[in-house]
């Protein structure tokens, strides 16, 4: 069974844009579960302009699920994690001045920071997914680290589906499904996301069975303001389920 992963941090981005404490990513995170969401993820970014870190902790004592928080090697934010102790930290590169993730985590240039924050976090119990571009070298370097899982970047695949570009479309799928492959073959678990919807992610289940996670927030949450958030995830789950058997 393919694991529906939902970000929820466009929910707290909404909530403080105003500094309210409405609407409440808690709350979000319950309707995800009920509408048979597998996980919950969120982002804790150090300059906190979504999640917060009051969050983190309300999360982590009442979803029902698994948590997958997405962070930076940061030793703040490391700290944050080993305290909390979410099922699953997925390490991302992050800079302030990007709106969004904008690629992987170039894991190949490790330079010594990564390799001591994923040594903290497995110790404290927790499961490591590198968020990385679908590259093999990028795959062997996850392995020498001690990931458990990789989470490749499908941003590239997103924005040549959105251009109608269908030869460079099946080019980024073969990428992606050799990428998978081989990180199956390492004996990682495989996770895809940024960018993808209700309508890209078909293909991707139809050709890809190795990927058995998928972490969509933007999308949902888009959806939500004209159906409900149960209902957008409902949507989303019901793609999964019926391609991607």
């Amino acid at each position: 069974m393919k694991r529906l992963g939902v970000n929820i941090d466009h929910v707290a981005t909404l909530r403080q844009a105003r500094k309210t404490r409405y609407p409440n990513p808690i709350a979000a995170a319950a309707l995800v579960e009920k509408a048979g969401g597998n996980q919950i993820t969120i982002h804790l970014r150090e300059d906190r302009r979504h999640i917060q870190d009051v969050d983190v902790r309300e999360l982590r004592k009442t979803i029902r699920t698994r948590l997958n928080l997405e962070m930076a090697a940061r030793p703040e934010i490391v700290a944050i994690a080993c305290d909390v102790k979410p099922d699953t930290i997925t390490l991302v590169p992050e800079r302030r001045q990007e709106l969004t993730t904008e690629g992987g985590l170039d894991v190949t240039k490790e330079d010594g920071n990564l390799s001591t924050a994923i040594k903290k976090l497995k110790q404290s119990g927790i499961e490591i997914s590198l968020f990385i571009e679908p590259d093999l070298k990028q795959i062997e370097a996850a392995v020498h680290l001690g990931a458990d899982q990789v989470e490749f970047h499908t941003g590239r695949y997103c924005e040549l589906t959105d251009k109608g570009d269908k030869k460079e479309v099946q080019k980024e799928l073969a990428r992606l499904k050799e990428s998978a492959q081989f990180a199956k073959e390492k004996g990682l678990q495989v996770a895809a996301g940024h960018g993808l919807n209700y309508d890209n992610i078909e293909d991707l289940l139809r050709n890809i069975p190795e990927i058995e996670e998928y972490n969509i927030g933007h999308s949902i949450v888009s959806r939500a303001i004209f159906v409900g958030l149960e209902k957008a995830v409902q949507e989303m789950r019901e793609i999964i389920q019926g391609v991607g058997k």
